[in-house]
């Protein structure tokens, strides 16, 4: 029981001194160009999933081989850039016309990701990994 207690208050003490060394947190101004970067990326991000989530884009989708939620899933983990080329390409689709260059975009880009290992979308490519 005493060894128990020793090793207790030896904790203690090591624990209430190191408790007193200062801490060191960095802060900095952040821009407000940062800010709408960051908004712009998220809402450019859900104007893609919103238009890969039409019923129409969807059957598209499907016709080529590649499942919706898949593709869904690609646009979670592309990166902003990607993100604002295929949101460019969605404003410039007519409103209820021709998606098939949009689709076309998003095959490409499917097709690239699964050649370079990162997805496994369509069962006919092989892994450069």
């Amino acid at each position: 029981m005493h060894a128990f207690k020793r090793v207790v208050v030896s904790c203690l003490v090591a624990g209430l001194t190191l408790s007193g060394l200062p801490m060191t947190v960095q802060a900095g101004i952040v821009s407000t160009d940062q800010v709408l970067a960051t908004s712009d990326a998220t809402l450019e991000r859900e104007r893609v999933t919103t238009f890969l989530a039409r019923d129409d884009v969807r059957q598209a989708l499907q016709a080529q081989g590649v499942s919706a939620d898949a593709a869904v899933e690609r646009v979670r983990a592309m990166t902003d850039a990607e993100v604002a080329q295929l949101a460019a390409r969605v404003d410039q689709a007519p409103a209820g016309g021709d998606i098939i260059g949009v689709l076309f975009t998003v095959f490409i880009i499917l097709l690239v990701t699964d050649i370079l290992g990162l997805t496994k979308v369509f069962p006919f490519t092989r892994s450069m990994r």
